[in-house]
C-alpha cells in the first residue's frame, strides 16, 4: 500500500508540472483553434509544451504502475493531488509565498484523500469479460463528455474552458479505467490482451482527452481550466472502478459518511486551489489574452 501511495503521489507531481507547462504554451494559441487538431499540431512545435506532455506521460506511466498494484478507486484520489503540485510549481516559478487559501486548499485535498481511503477502504475488483454489460458505463461516460462539449460550444470562454476541462477529466477517468482493465487482462497473457477491445480504445480516448484539455487551456488561465479536470477525473474513475471492476467500498454508516466527507473535502480543496493567484499568473506575459476571455 505504501508503494502504491508513493507511485500515485509521484504520478501526481509529474502531472502537475506537465499541466503548468502545457497551459502556458496552449494559452498563447489563437482561440479559433479550440477543438481543432491544428491546435495540437501547432503545440507540437513548442519545446515547453513537449516538455509538459513528456512530464504528463511520465506521470501516466507511474499512475499505470499504481493501477497495476491497486484498484481505480484507490489510485484516483491520489492522482487528484496534482493540483497541489501545480500550485507549488507556480509559486516557485513566480517566487511567491503560499497564502492561507493555498494552505487551506492543500490541507483539504490531502486530508480528503486520506479520509476517503481510510473510510471507504476500496478493495477487490477484477476485469469483466470484454462483452460484459458492466462495460455499458463506458458509453454513459462518453455520452456525458459529449454533452459537456456540445454545451461548451454555446457558452462564453470561461464557462467553455470549465466544461471542456471537465470533459477532459471525464475521459482521463475513463482512460485510467481502461488502463486498469488492460493491465489486469495482461496478467492472463499477451494473447488475451490482444483479443480484447480496451487496449485499442485507450489511445483514442487519450488523444481526445488531450485535445479537450489543451482546448480548455487555450480558452482560459490555469485557475479556471485545471480544477474541473482534477475534480472530474477521480470521481469518474471511482465510479467506473465500482461499476466495471466491481471494486468494493465499505458502506456502513461511519465509513460511508467518512468517504463522502473525504470526497467533498477533496473537491472543495481543488476549487480553493484553483482560485489561487499563483495559478492565475500562468497567463502573464502571454500577449494580453486575459482581456479576450469573454463572459
Amino acid at each position: 500500500m505504501i508503494l502504491t501511495v508513493l507511485l500515485g503521489l509521484m504520478s501526481a507531481a509529474l502531472l502537475g508540472v506537465g499541466f503548468v507547462a502545457q497551459q502556458h504554451a496552449a494559452y498563447a494559441e489563437p482561440l479559433g483553434e479550440i477543438l481543432h487538431v491544428s491546435l495540437l499540431l501547432h503545440l507540437m512545435r513548442k519545446p515547453l509544451w513537449l516538455f509538459g506532455i513528456g512530464a504528463m506521460a511520465g506521470g501516466q506511466v507511474l499512475g499505470a504502475l499504481a493501477l497495476r498494484r491497486a484498484g481505480v478507486a484507490q489510485v484516483e484520489p491520489l492522482l487528484a493531488t496534482n493540483l497541489i503540485f501545480a500550485l507549488a510549481v507556480a509559486a516557485l516559478v513566480y517566487q511567491e509565498r503560499l497564502g492561507r487559501g493555498e494552505w487551506l486548499g492543500a490541507v483539504l485535498v490531502s486530508g480528503g484523500v486520506a479520509v476517503f481511503l481510510a473510510s471507504a477502504r476500496p478493495h477487490g475488483g477484477e476485469v469483466p469479460h470484454p462483452l460484459s454489460m458492466a462495460w455499458i458505463s463506458v458509453m454513459a461516460v462518453l455520452v456525458v463528455a459529449t454533452g459537456m462539449v456540445l454545451v461548451a460550444l454555446r457558452t462564453g470562454l470561461k464557462t467553455r474552458a470549465m466544461l471542456l476541462a471537465a470533459a477532459a477529466g471525464t475521459l482521463y477517468g475513463l482512460q485510467d479505467a481502461l488502463t486498469r482493465g488492460s493491465l489486469l487482462t495482461l496478467e492472463r497473457g499477451a494473447h488475451a490482451l490482444a483479443t480484447t477491445w480496451p487496449p485499442y480504445a485507450l489511445p483514442l480516448v487519450a488523444v481526445i482527452g488531450i485535445l479537450l484539455n489543451q482546448s480548455a487551456f487555450d480558452a482560459a488561465p490555469l485557475r479556471i481550466s485545471l480544477p474541473a479536470t482534477t475534480a472530474a477525473e477521480p470521481v469518474i474513475g471511482i465510479v467506473l472502478g465500482v461499476t466495471i471492476f466491481d471494486e468494493r467500498l465499505h458502506v456502513d454508516p461511519r465509513s460511508l459518511a467518512g468517504g463522502v466527507a473525504g470526497l467533498v473535502a477533496l473537491v472543495v480543496g481543488i476549487v480553493i486551489l484553483g482560485r489561487s493567484p499563483f495559478l492565475s499568473k500562468a497567463d502573464s506575459g502571454q500577449g494580453g489574452r486575459a482581456g479576450a476571455e469573454g463572459p
